[in-house]
């Protein structure tokens, strides 16, 4: 598939996603508040979003403010963060990017990839995230379902897991003001019909558009 077959079919795949989900919702119940999704992309590293929702309503409720989580105490916040593990890590990174977003940007997150990659434990994909959900910048999060899906559709090679490399590739390919909402869908999709394990291409709604369910439909021919 050359780049023109692959933007024909993104643009078919993006609009039948639309329908499905037409909310296109994040996953982390953030409240429309920059610094809580701040924290809970970096706390939803190996762990699932489900879970740090539950954990984060107690986080916030222990430290509803910025400025209250900024000056808290590491052992304070990992109390609170060990169901999401790694938490020794991550309490560090959330009270320091915390401090930093408070003290040194007066609270308002960045809009910029090379301000937000300042902050410490975020990388490009929670930099999007926050890109795409605040400011509606066009953004490809590549987590794990969007590299998994994104390779069984056709536009790269299938398992391959290369955050950067889907970042990259799909930025050329979805239109921009797309992106964002797409990586979103592209979550509700990975779990109730592409999953890692045995995804559900019979049910699958968009499964002819699908690399993976051709291939397979080649094979059983």
């Amino acid at each position: 598939m050359n780049l023109k077959e692959k933007k024909e079919r993104i643009s078919k795949i993006v609009l039948a996603l639309k329908k499905i989900y037409p909310e296109a919702a994040c996953s982390l119940e953030y409240q429309g508040e920059g610094w809580k999704l701040l924290i809970m992309g970096r706390l939803s590293a190996q762990c699932t979003d489900e879970r740090v929702n539950i954990v984060c309503k107690e986080l916030f409720k222990r430290f509803p403010t910025l400025k209250s989580i900024a000056d808290a105490s590491y052992s304070d916040i990992e109390e609170i963060i060990k169901p999401c593990g790694l938490f020794r890590m991550k309490a560090k990174n959330i009270k320091d990017a915390s401090h930093r977003l408070y003290y040194e940007y007066g609270s308002k997150v960045p809009d910029s990839m090379d301000e937000l990659l300042k902050f410490e434990g975020v990388g490009r994909k929670i930099a999007n995230l926050l890109l795409g959900d605040l400011y509606h910048l066009p953004a490809i999060v590549a987590d794990t379902h969007c590299m998994r899906i994104c390779g069984r559709l056709g536009m790269y090679k299938e398992g391959k897991k290369d955050p950067l490399f889907t970042e990259r590739t799909m930025s050329q390919i979805i239109e921009p003001s797309e992106q964002s909402d797409f990586c979103h869908r592209m979550v509700h999709f990975g779990r109730e019909f592409c999953t890692a394990q045995s995804p559900k291409c019979h049910n699958c709604p968009i499964s002819e558009l699908c690399e993976h369910n051709l291939k397979k439909a080649d094979e059983k021919a």
